[in-house]
């Protein structure tokens, strides 16, 4: 009689066992995340927030952003950079000029050049 005492399985045993596989039998449905911090959340714009886009050739965007004192931010794939105004739409840094209108950027990046990039959308920085 002790013998079937200690090998029949106890009720509490049986709830802890189902309860600690539940997360996985669940998982394994796809309908239930164990990440209790909330679902999935659409990948946000890359856009920078008040910047007009200019799309250039070969698939390049770049961003500028309008900063204070006539300055722009920009935002390229690879960095950021702070250009000062030299003159009417032309704005630059050491090696780094760039020429910019309504609808068009022409950007010189010694070695790299990005010519003909067109206004995409959004708020013109001139």
């Amino acid at each position: 009689m002790v013998c079937s005492r200690l090998t029949r399985p106890r009720p509490m045993a049986r709830a802890a066992w189902a309860l600690a596989l539940l997360p996985a039998v669940l998982a394994g449905c796809g309908g239930a995340s164990l990440w209790p911090f909330g679902g999935e959340t659409p990948e946000a714009s890359r856009k920078p927030v008040n910047a007009t886009e200019y799309r250039c050739p070969g698939g390049v965007s770049l961003y500028v952003r309008n900063l204070e004192r006539g300055s722009v931010m920009l935002i390229a794939p690879d960095r950021e950079l702070r250009l000062d105004k030299k003159a009417e739409g032309r704005y630059g840094y050491g090696r780094v000029e760039m020429d910019i209108d309504k609808d068009r950027l022409d950007l010189i990046d010694p070695p790299t050049n990005q010519v003909n990039c067109q206004r995409a959308g959004g708020t013109a920085a001139k």
